[in-house]
């Protein structure tokens, strides 16, 4: 189902430049055209690039990976309870903290692709399964008012940003 481009007002600012890199039409063809993207970048990728940083004090490859897939789940979750009528704030979450916590550089870069494919297939199932009127609730994430649909297009424009990084600078 085509939903519109979320307003402005139905996710904080910072959002914007995400949303503005994901094209209107079906948010379902785009996430799932994003996975595949993922599989087909990380396919050819030796397991030791993991550790590979673009700078000094940049995340790893795998660090990048896990972050995007960590941040996935959060907004899935957001958008799940938001869906489901919820109207308890959501809290935010600390990316710098969880990185570290995560030990993504131990683990192979293999599984790693997995598992964001896999928080990507629940997050299809999730937001396909919706009912119509769903797409429209509002929540408060952070301390800001969002919208289902706008954490579709976030989801989706987040993990365009991370692609982006990956073609351009961590794996070129």
């Amino acid at each position: 189902m085509t939903y519109p481009l979320p307003a402005t007002t139905e996710y904080a600012p910072y959002y914007q430049r995400y949303v503005a890199t994901v094209p209107s039409g079906d948010i379902l063809v785009t996430l799932q055209a994003q996975a595949d993207a993922y599989r087909d970048l990380f396919q050819p990728v030796p397991d030791a690039r993991r550790l590979h940083r673009y700078a000094p004090g940049k995340w790893s490859v795998a660090e990048s990976l896990l972050h995007v897939t960590d941040t996935e789940r959060v907004f899935a979750y957001r958008a799940l309870r938001i869906a489901r009528g919820d109207t308890t704030p959501l809290p935010g979450f600390d990316q710098d903290a969880w990185v570290p916590a995560s030990a993504a550089n131990d683990r192979p870069l293999a599984d790693l692709v997995q598992e964001f494919l896999a928080a990507r297939a629940a997050t299809l199932l999730l937001f396909a399964g919706l009912p119509p009127d769903a797409w429209d609730r509002t929540g408060t994430a952070s301390e800001v008012p969002v919208s289902v649909r706008g954490l579709a297009f976030i989801t989706a424009g987040h993990a365009q940003h991370h692609l982006d990084l990956f073609r351009s600078r961590y794996l070129p």
